[in-house]
C-alpha cells in the first residue's frame, strides 16, 4: 500500500489516500518509486474539468524517481536507475514518431482518453476499485507504473527534485521556443503568461538569443521573476492593454514571435494580434473546450502572412531534448533551481493547486516520503 492524491470527482479537492495498491508492471512497463513531482497548472485543469479525464484518478504528470521493477521485454532501464517520467510516451516507430513528431505519438493518444496505460488499463486500485492515472503517469503517488517508452534515464548525480520539472514545464516551455517556433538570434519575443511554463518560454528565448523578450502578465511579482529568467521588458496587463504595450515596445510592428501560455480566450486573441506581419503566434496554454481561434482569413492571415500554431509538449522528442536540456543546465544556461517556489509534502497538494489558481509564483514540488526501512 502507498500514499497517493486521488481526484474522486471533478471539481473536488484531492483525497490523500494511504490504501492505494500498485500492481507489478506488465510487458513493456516499469514500476517507479516517485521521488518528486511538480504541481502543474494542467493538474489544476484536470481537477476542474478543463482537461477531460475519467475519475477517480491519481493526478500528477511531472515527476522523477527510481526504477523498482521492470516488466518483460524492458531493456532501456533497470532497477535502481533514476528516471524522468514523460506524460507523452513516445514509441519511436509510429507514423508521427518517424516524422520527428514524437510529441504527437499515435500510441500515446489512448492514455489521455482512457486514463490508463498503453493498453487502456490501469495498475492502481483503492478500496478494491480501479484508479485511473493522469497521462500514463500518476506522479502524485509514491509508486507509479508507466510505459517504458515514457521514461528517460537520468544521470545518477542529478537532484531529482529539479529533474522532475523537466518532465513538463521545462520541456514544454523551452521546447516551444527551440522546437515549435525556432526563435532566431535577434528576434523580438512576447510571452503572455509568466507562470511555470511561461518562465521556461522566457529562458528558452534567452537561450535562443532573442534580442528583446517582453513578459506580459497581470501579476507584477511574476513580471519581476520573469526578469530574472531573461525578460528584457515587461507589460503589466493589469494596468495597460497588453497589445498596446507590446506594440509600443516594437515600434508599432509587433513581436516576431508571440507565445500564449495561459489558455484563455482573451490572451489567445491578444497574442495573435500582437504578432507582427510575417510573424508567428504560438499557442502553448491549455484552453477550455469552448475556447476558439477566430481570425479574419484575408486580413488576419493571408495578407498578414502570419503563422498561428499550436504547441503540444514543446514539440519535444524526449530522447533528444532531455539530454540537451541537461547539457544547458550543466553549462549554467538553464535555471532549474529558480523554478521551485517551495517544496511540499503530498498532504499539501490541495493548497498548492489553490495557489496556482491565485497566481502562485513558479512551482511547488512534492517530495514523497522515502519508504519505511
Amino acid at each position: 500500500m502507498v500514499r497517493a492524491a486521488v481526484l474522486a470527482a471533478l471539481g473536488r479537492p484531492l483525497e490523500i489516500r494511504d490504501d492505494v495498491e500498485v500492481e507489478d508492471p506488465r510487458t513493456g512497463e516499469v514500476q517507479v518509486r516517485i521521488v518528486a513531482s511538480g504541481v502543474c497548472h494542467s493538474d489544476l485543469s484536470a481537477r476542474d474539468g478543463v482537461m477531460l479525464m475519467p475519475t477517480p484518478a491519481v493526478l500528477g504528470h511531472e515527476g522523477a524517481g527510481v526504477v523498482e521493477k521492470v516488466g518483460d521485454g524492458v531493456t532501456a532501464v533497470q532497477p535502481g536507475d533514476p528516471v524522468l517520467v514523460s506524460w507523452v510516451p513516445q514509441c519511436g516507430t509510429c507514423y508521427l514518431c518517424e516524422r520527428r513528431q514524437g510529441h504527437l505519438c499515435e500510441t500515446a493518444t489512448i492514455t489521455l482518453a482512457s486514463g490508463g496505460l498503453l493498453d487502456g488499463t490501469t495498475r492502481l486500485r483503492s478500496g478494491g476499485a480501479p484508479l485511473h492515472q493522469m497521462a500514463a503517469s500518476g506522479t502524485f503517488s509514491e509508486l507509479a507504473v508507466v510505459p517504458e517508452t515514457g521514461l528517460v534515464k537520468l544521470p545518477a548525480d542529478l537532484d531529482l527534485k529539479l529533474a522532475s520539472l523537466l518532465g513538463c514545464s521545462v520541456l514544454t516551455g523551452v521546447g516551444a521556443v527551440l522546437n515549435t517556433a525556432r526563435v532566431a538570434e535577434g528576434d523580438t519575443v512576447a510571452v503572455v503568461g509568466c507562470g511555470g511554463v511561461g518562465l521556461n518560454v522566457i529562458q528558452g528565448a534567452r537561450i535562443a538569443g532573442a534580442a528583446r523578450i517582453i513578459a506580459v502578465d497581470t501579476n507584477p511579482a511574476k513580471l519581476d521573476l520573469a526578469a530574472s529568467f531573461g525578460a528584457t521588458h515587461a507589460v503589466d496587463a493589469s494596468s495597460t492593454d497588453a497589445v498596446a504595450g507590446v506594440m509600443k515596445l516594437t515600434e508599432q510592428r509587433g513581436a516576431d514571435v508571440a507565445f500564449e501560455v495561459v489558455g484563455a480566450q482573451r490572451t489567445i486573441d491578444q497574442a495573435i494580434t500582437m504578432t507582427r506581419r510575417g510573424g508567428h503566434a504560438v499557442l502553448v496554454g491549455v484552453p477550455a473546450m469552448d475556447v476558439t481561434v477566430s481570425v479574419p482569413a484575408f486580413f488576419g492571415v493571408v495578407l498578414a502572412g502570419k503563422t498561428i500554431s499550436g504547441c503540444w509538449y514543446g514539440s519535444s522528442n524526449i530522447r533528444q531534448d532531455v539530454p540537451r536540456l541537461l547539457r544547458l543546465y550543466r553549462a549554467g544556461r538553464l535555471d532549474l533551481e529558480g523554478l521551485v517556489s517551495r517544496t511540499i509534502d503530498l498532504s499539501e497538494v490541495n493548497e498548492a493547486l489553490e495557489a496556482l489558481g491565485t497566481g502562485d509564483l513558479a512551482r511547488s514540488v512534492i517530495v514523497h516520503r522515502p519508504p519505511a526501512a
